[in-house]
């Protein structure tokens, strides 16, 4: 029996390049066309979030959120992926809590506001919070970057249109549009952020482990994300307003 120091990464992957790109290929065709329609939500979600206006609107966006960490969890982690790959069943689960959490916190109770363009936290007028505009542009970057290029990135590997991962269909783009979402938030708690950074951080592996070319892009996106996001709650709080 060889020593637990020589196994590789690649050691407890449970099937072949060819048996995930198939599996992607089977989604994809099962669920189209939910694909752009879900593109189409996801920039509108990023419109509302921008323009910061109703209560109503920001409610639904965390909605929008939440079922589409509930749709991957149940129609692509548990449906099919775990068909080839036990753990991914425990996966789903963790997508699935991810989900309930965006679902309370955003569209029960109306605890995730978005930030302002400019000036300071209207919800919080005696100690309020300058709002920084890195985060804002971050956040946007990053959800375009999810919607519309991540789709590409398959392609410009080598890939087919067949094995695309889209938004609310397939996990990476779909952790990485909601740290997006989250940089827009105000002043979400630290812990909404865990699952999404640690789902890209599998995906990233996953691909390397696959041999994609840009498998550490995802990592890289999501660590950006926790920097930013760390860096605007250690901002100085303004003084009170008059």
């Amino acid at each position: 029996m060889s020593e637990w120091w020589t196994y590789r990464l690649d050691s407890f992957l449970m099937f072949s390049p060819r048996t995930y790109a198939r599996l992607l290929e089977q989604a994809n065709a099962d669920l189209w066309p939910l694909q752009p329609l879900a593109v189409a939500l996801g920039l509108a979600a990023l419109a509302l979030a921008w323009r910061a206006r109703s209560d109503l609107q920001q409610r639904l966006v965390w909605l929008l959120l939440a079922a589409a960490w509930l749709w991957v969890a149940w129609a692509f982690l548990h449906q099919r992926f775990m068909a080839i790959n036990w753990a991914a069943g425990h996966v789903a689960w963790v997508f699935g809590a991810q989900g309930l959490a965006l679902a309370w916190l955003g569209g029960v109770r109306g605890r995730l506001g978005w930030r302002k363009l400019g000036g300071f936290d209207t919800d919080r007028p005696v100690q309020a919070t300058p709002v920084p505009g890195v985060a804002r542009a971050v956040g946007a970057s990053l959800v375009v970057t999810a919607l519309l290029a991540w789709p590409w990135l398959g392609r410009l590997s080598g890939g087919t249109w067949s094995q695309a991962q889209s938004f609310a269909v397939m996990p990476d783009p779909t952790a990485l549009a909601t740290l997006g979402f989250l940089l827009l938030a105000r002043r979400p708690p630290w812990w909404l952020f865990v699952v999404p950074a640690l789902a890209c951080a599998l995906g990233g592996a996953l691909a390397w482990v696959l041999q994609a070319p840009l498998a550490w892009l995802a990592p890289a996106l999501a660590a950006g994300a926790l920097v930013c996001a760390w860096s605007c709650r250690q901002g100085p709080s303004a003084a009170a307003m008059p």
